[in-house]
């Protein structure tokens, strides 16, 4: 029934217990995964433009390794269970659209990823993607969340 699952991950703990279940979830479909790590673009307000752009360049360097090192580490999971695995990763101030893009680029027919499962303020302030996601998607979603 599945055959292309995305995963997105932030490489928190919740996420990569969630990359596992869905690592033996594809595994037992018989299904190929993309992991997906979606990165936050810079955010700081300042006058210096040469302290900006020093900042940025040295954000966007700690940024693209941490998501190649989350990538890595989900491709060498996949690859131990035999499980298909390609990886992307992406920038966006919208997390959720970004993955929702990915799915359609990709043509997944599944998305399966974490909730930290905040409700009531935090949700409000700030906000749920996963919720996001579940809102906006037109394939089915699946999300795992902490006991």
């Amino acid at each position: 029934m599945f055959r292309n699952i995305l995963i997105p991950t932030d490489g928190s703990p919740l996420a990569t217990v969630a990359l596992d279940a869905g690592i033996a979830f594809a595994k037992e479909a018989g299904a190929r995964i993309t992991v997906l790590t979606v990165m936050e673009p810079f955010h700081l307000f300042s006058t210096d433009a040469e302290q900006l752009a020093s900042t940025k360049e040295e954000y966007e360097a700690f940024s693209r390794q941490h998501a190649g090192e989350i990538l890595a580490d989900a491709a060498a999971r996949s690859e131990r269970a035999g499980v298909p695995c390609g990886t992307d990763q992406a920038r966006s101030h919208e997390v959720y659209r970004a993955i929702i893009k990915k799915s359609e680029d990709i043509g997944a027919d599944l998305i399966i990823m974490a909730s930290h499962g905040r409700g009531g303020v935090g949700a409000l302030i700030i906000g749920s993607v996963a919720a996001k996601v579940l809102t906006h998607s037109t394939i089915p979603v699946l999300i795992y969340r902490k006991k």
